[in-house]
């Protein structure tokens, strides 16, 4: 499913121990040319924010006005670029959450909460939550925090009849991500999941938002006369950013040739750079998503801010070799669902029909 030169490390299925040590040195040897890149720099996320906050609100600004004078048809059609900029403004809050969108910390945390109030999503206990992704993703032993459910081969075959329905359902692409990404936007994130927040600093940030996005979505509704027009731009505008976020999470690290390691044999570096792919995707899909697609080398260093990837990609030959993914690749995604020990890669549910009776 990956493309990648033949000298290109296959690194969920290293042959040896001598190989997987090669890979892990290999791996950090890649980090250290990462870690040039990781300074931000102030002219170029201040330009990003422009380009993409004044265009969204411009955008939302206008399917208001249609939506209040009647034209709710029109206003429609424009939820696929808002939805679009509102992706990127979501990669800008994300970047900030690991501090490197800005050069002051206090302006990353400050930009990140003021943005929360367009992406609907809790600063603090998210940039928390996905802290423990970046430090956990790829072993086994540290699954479901801030990822995708996944189970392996042999995890799934114990499960009674019931888990394996509710399993499967969960792994439906239209259930997780058609159904699942608007309702996590929507409705999970306004009540606090506490992970690695105190209860009582949880439900503060979080119950904090929700309440200024009932009081803008009110102040909008009062001046624009009709509630059902901000809920006509409201709704369509943060679905189409959740489908658009959750797929990109979703191709980020289930594809067939992804890592994944039990706790002795996990290694952070090896781990990033085998384990999260490289989306190629054309320069305008890009451009709307904030490059995240080169999500190999934000897990190699999640200090790189997002408008430096593509110039600390350029700079190593085997960042664009790994865990390639092009748009068509990543449609066969869909069907993979379980991690296989012995094959070492990710599989459909259709595999298991060679390992057990029908």
């Amino acid at each position: 499913m990956t493309q990648a030169s033949p000298n290109a490390p296959a690194l969920s299925r290293p042959a040896d121990d001598v190989s997987r040590t090669d890979e892990v040195q290999l791996a950090r040897e890649v980090a250290r040319h990462c870690a040039a890149f990781r300074e931000p720099i102030l002219r170029l996320a201040l330009r990003q924010l422009a380009n993409t906050l004044l265009p969204y609100l411009t955008l939302c600004a206008v399917m208001l006005a249609l939506a209040a004078n009647g034209y709710l048809l029109l206003a429609l059609p424009l939820a696929v670029p808002a939805g679009g900029l509102l992706v990127r403004l979501f990669i800008i809050q994300h970047d900030c959450g690991h501090g490197s969108f800005l050069p002051s910390r206090r302006g990353n945390d400050g930009l990140g909460r003021a943005l929360s109030l367009l992406t609907v999503t809790p600063y603090d206990s998210w940039k928390r939550a996905h802290a423990l992704h970046h430090a956990s993703t790829g072993d086994l032993s540290r699954r479901g925090t801030g990822d995708i459910h996944t189970l392996t081969v042999r995890e799934y075959l114990t499960l009674p009849r019931w888990g394996r329905l509710r399993y499967r359902l969960y792994r439906n692409p239209l259930i997780l991500i058609l159904l699942g990404s608007p309702i996590n936007f929507l409705v999970l994130q306004r009540f606090p999941n506490g992970l690695g927040l105190p209860w009582r600093t949880a439900w503060r940030a979080v119950l904090t938002l929700d309440a200024l996005l009932l009081v803008a979505l009110a102040a909008l509704a009062v001046a624009t006369g009709s509630v059902g027009a901000v809920l006509w731009v409201f709704l369509p505008v943060i679905s189409v950013a959740a489908w658009i976020g959750g797929w990109l999470f979703y191709v980020q690290h289930q594809y067939e040739e992804t890592v994944w390691e039990e706790a002795e044999a996990w290694d952070f570096h090896r781990a990033a750079l085998g384990g999260s792919s490289y989306y190629v995707l054309p320069r305008v899909l890009q451009w709307f998503t904030g490059n995240v697609g080169l999500h190999h080398v934000h897990h190699l260093n999640s200090r790189i801010p997002n408008y430096r990837l593509q110039e600390c990609l350029d700079g190593h030959e085997i960042l664009g070799q790994v865990g390639r993914l092009t748009l068509r690749d990543s449609l066969g995604c869909l069907k993979l669902a379980l991690w296989d020990e012995e094959a070492r890669k990710m599989v459909g549910f259709a595999r298991l029909r060679t390992l057990q009776p029908a």
